[in-house]
């Protein structure tokens, strides 16, 4: 049941941060970072499909465990380069957001998923 619940919670909260992005992608494009240097459409997209995609893939609990390698390294991005000179008070969401996932992708979906329900 805590897995249910881990992922229940971080995959909707991390849903949240990426639906705006995905239903006003030309506004997010025009002001987007590209920390990596591969463009902020592709930078941007690449964001809606972890915050997003990745995120409803935990709720369902489907592909559970691929589905936290993106978020994982959107996390790591964030934490490492975006916010690099910030103090940890600005990196704090990231940090949880990162463990969680973390702890997703080591214990899996649990019971109460897809996956569970098809014996992955």
């Amino acid at each position: 049941m805590s897995q249910l619940l881990l992922r229940l919670c971080f995959g909707g909260f991390i849903m949240t941060h990426g639906w705006p992005k995905l239903m006003n992608f030309s506004e997010y494009v025009k002001k987007f970072p590209d920390p990596i240097g591969l463009g902020q459409n592709v930078a941007l997209g690449l964001t809606i499909f972890a915050e997003f995609f990745c995120g409803a893939f935990l709720v369902l609990g489907l592909l559970t465990r691929w589905a936290t390698v993106p978020l994982i390294i959107l996390m790591l991005v964030i934490i490492f380069v975006i916010h690099s000179a910030d103090p940890l008070g600005k990196k704090e969401m990231a940090y949880m957001y990162l463990f969680a996932f973390i702890a997703i992708l080591i214990t899996g979906p649990g019971k109460y998923s897809v996956d569970g329900a098809i014996g992955k």
